[in-house]
């Protein structure tokens, strides 16, 4: 299971590059074209804003599962064994809270946007903001996964040394 799981999280990272790829150069040859024939691709200037939501939301999913965001680890450094795993659970809850409300926001939202179509490629906005229901779910599901194995006692002294802002071990790195 744990393999099918990691495989599906390199598909989103191949995505990831090729959403960046596409992106940069349909933005350069826009550029290009702009300076040099004096005209562009008008599509090519829609999908890349596209492009941008997809790769930021599908990045986000991809920075949560890998401990990636941002936090707040000075107080959570100095305390004990107990205390982390507290400030871990409360972490997940309110990430669990934020995602459902996320989703549920995108899916009550998803038939205007269906409804609604982008003015140069004519793609339903849903396909556009749709990505907010991915997002939410995916975090809500990996958010649920940490507090299972939190309350179950199964997580491990390196989640746990990571979410207070420790240092990786080299084992840690050459794993990922």
């Amino acid at each position: 299971m744990q393999k099918i799981i990691n495989l599906f999280y390199r598909i989103l990272e191949i995505i990831l590059v090729l959403l960046l790829a596409g992106m940069a150069i349909m933005v350069f040859v826009n550029v290009v074209m702009r300076y040099t024939m004096n005209s562009g691709i008008n599509v090519s200037e829609e999908l890349s804003r596209f492009f941008f939501v997809w790769l930021t939301f599908t990045g986000a999913v991809v920075a949560f599962r890998e401990h990636g965001h941002m936090g707040i680890e000075t107080m959570v450094m100095f305390l004990s064994r107990r205390g982390r795993i507290l400030c871990m659970i409360l972490s997940n809850i309110v990430i669990l809270t934020c995602s459902a409300i996320f989703f549920w926001g995108t899916w009550k939202q998803s038939g205007i946007n269906a409804s609604m179509h982008a003015p140069v490629t004519k793609l339903s906005m849903i396909w556009v903001y749709g990505i907010g229901m991915f997002t939410g779910a995916l975090m809500f599901i990996i958010a649920l996964e940490r507090l299972y194995r939190l309350v179950t006692g199964r997580v491990t002294e390196d989640e746990i040394a990571q979410f207070a802002g420790e240092n990786m071990t080299i084992e840690q790195l050459s794993e990922r």
